[in-house]
Order: C-alpha cells, then sequence, then structure tokens
C-alpha cells in the first residue's frame, strides 16, 4: 500500500463486498472485491471479515474506514437506522453508527426509507445516489440504479423526495433459476444482451401497453419446445419482459419529460440504455462504481477531515 491512501471505504451487500483505499482526492489506490457478502460475513464474524481484506492491502491499523449497504441492515453488523424521505443527501452521514469493542474506527452509513401509502426503503444506493448527484451537479430529477431491487428515486433541490423500488434483478435470478423456466435457459443466465431480438421483442410487448407479464412468461418454456428457441434468447426475452415492466410502470408513474441519470455500469448499463431508448426517455449514464465511490469518499472526508492534512 502506498502513503497516499487516506480512507478505507466499502460497499458491503448480501452477496458481494467491495473495498478501496482512497487518496485525498477520492481517487483509487487499491482495492478488493470477493463474494463476502452478508451471509458469509456473519457465519465468519464482520470484523474478521473486514480486517482481512484491509490486511490484504495492507492498510495502516488507524486508517479509518466507510461503510454502506446491508452490513448496516438488522441482519447486518450492526443497525443503522433508515433516515426518513424527504432528505437531504448529505443529512444521512450525520447518522452513521460507529462499530463499538473494535480499534479501528469504523463507521456505517444509515439507509433512506419512506413511509405512508406507499412504504419503502434502501440501504446502499443512498450513497450511490449521492454520489451520482456529485458527478452531474444535479439537485433535482429522476435518477434509476438497476439492480437486484431497482431504485427509482426523485429528486428535488438537493434532497430525495420519494422513490419506488422494483425487484427486477431478483424476480430474474429466481425464475431463470428455481422455475420452470430455468429447463429452457439453462446455463445462459449471463448471456442476455441488448441486442438481441429476443430483448427487443420482450421490451415492446411490455412498453406497448401490453402489461399481461404474468401471462407471456409461460410463453418461453412453450417457444423452446415448439419453436426450439434457443437458452440465449429464452434469457434475452426473459430480461426483455421483466425491465420492459419495470420501464413502464416508472414511465407511467414519472412521466416522459424528465431527462434520467442511469447509475449503472458494464453490461447492466446496456441492457437500460436500450430499455430506455425504446421507451423513448432521454437519459445519461452515471458509472456506478464511480457513484459509490464518489458518495463514501464524500462521507469519510466529512468525518475524517484530518485524514487528509497528513
Amino acid at each position: 500500500m502506498t502513503a497516499a491512501a487516506a480512507y478505507a471505504v466499502a460497499d458491503w451487500g448480501t452477496s458481494r463486498f467491495r473495498l478501496w483505499l482512497l487518496d485525498e482526492k477520492g481517487d483509487v489506490v487499491a482495492e478488493r472485491r470477493s463474494d463476502d457478502g452478508l451471509d458469509i460475513s456473519r457465519a465468519r464474524g464482520f470484523a474478521e471479515t473486514l480486517e482481512t481484506h484491509l490486511t490484504g492491502l495492507q492498510a495502516p491499523a488507524d486508517m479509518p474506514v466507510i461503510i454502506c449497504g446491508m452490513a448496516g441492515s438488522r441482519q447486518g453488523w450492526v443497525e443503522a437506522n433508515y433516515v426518513p424521505v424527504p432528505a437531504d443527501l448529505t443529512a444521512i452521514l450525520s447518522g452513521t453508527v460507529r462499530i463499538e469493542g473494535i480499534s479501528r474506527d469504523v463507521r456505517i452509513i444509515p439507509g433512506l426509507s419512506q413511509s405512508g401509502s406507499a412504504p419503502n426503503v434502501m440501504r446502499g444506493e443512498e450513497t450511490q445516489l449521492l454520489g451520482a448527484m456529485l458527478a452531474r451537479n444535479l439537485r433535482s430529477g429522476l435518477v434509476a440504479m438497476p439492480g437486484t431491487h431497482s431504485k427509482w428515486v426523485e429528486l428535488e433541490e438537493g434532497r430525495a423526495k420519494s422513490f419506488s423500488t422494483y425487484l427486477t434483478g431478483e424476480l430474474y435470478a429466481l425464475l431463470a433459476g428455481h422455475s420452470i423456466l430455468r429447463h429452457s435457459i439453462g446455463n445462459a443466465t449471463e448471456t442476455v444482451a441488448p441486442d438481441h431480438p429476443q430483448f427487443a421483442a420482450g421490451l415492446e410487448l411490455m412498453l406497448e401497453g401490453n402489461r399481461r407479464m404474468l401471462g407471456e412468461l409461460f410463453g418461453i418454456r412453450a417457444a423452446m419446445l415448439l419453436e426450439n428457441l434457443a437458452p440465449e434468447g429464452a434469457a434475452s426475452r426473459l430480461s426483455g419482459l421483466l425491465i420492459g415492466t419495470e420501464i413502464a410502470g416508472a414511465r407511467e408513474k414519472y412521466g416522459t419529460t424528465t431527462k434520467i441519470a442511469l447509475v449503472a455500469s458494464g453490461a447492466m448499463a446496456a441492457l437500460y440504455a436500450k430499455a430506455l431508448t425504446v421507451a423513448g426517455l432521454g437519459f445519461d449514464i452515471v458509472d456506478a462504481d464511480d457513484a459509490v465511490r464518489k458518495g463514501l469518499f464524500v462521507a469519510a472526508s466529512k468525518l475524517w477531515p484530518a485524514a487528509t492534512q497528513g
């Protein structure tokens, strides 16, 4: 590890763990990624898991750590309570929870909650959202953060006004791996491409006002049996139906005039860019990894400003 590192920042989710050492400007000095998510880390010990990765990066014992994500859930390391919306995104930093009983200064960022007729919660995305706002100098508008549980957030004058959650990624994994559709998709779950005609067909069905997604799903199985639909086509059609349903719902709720900040990376960015284009929605892409690191850096530098002063 180089002496330039000032902070360790981590995005600790249900299934994945990402750790970065950042310098005083927020640039990456070193990183580690692993499958040490919530369940594995709970069995092994959260402190031990974190220290193993920090040691692997040669982080000094007095380097502070800021964490976002499911490590702060009720099933995580320690619960960091939610901040209700509408909320100033920088205000959540004052609610960070310090881990007791260890020598290192480790803090966890709270999530956001929404009560009333549409109860909702997010944990981890609030930090990504803050980073996306800073990356685009965005104070008002609509932010889409696709993933296992896709989040759509309304911003108003620098505050998270309200948000929606779509279980798009989780439903894809469940249907592709544990339903009758697994016989059609097989090992092709990662082969979905935005230019596949079956992906486009699934999108268009859902975006053209045909919201009968449940009635379309079994057609994937039937097309494999009767028309020799290949596994790649089956996976692509399922993805198109699910993402198309999400986009159709968001378009109906939020309208078509607001340009969307799409916070995504890699294949996910490509799929959602295609879907938003087909839906006739304007968007800019913000890299998801950059956004969460930027949000974590802002949190760290506000908590420990002395760390950047030598």
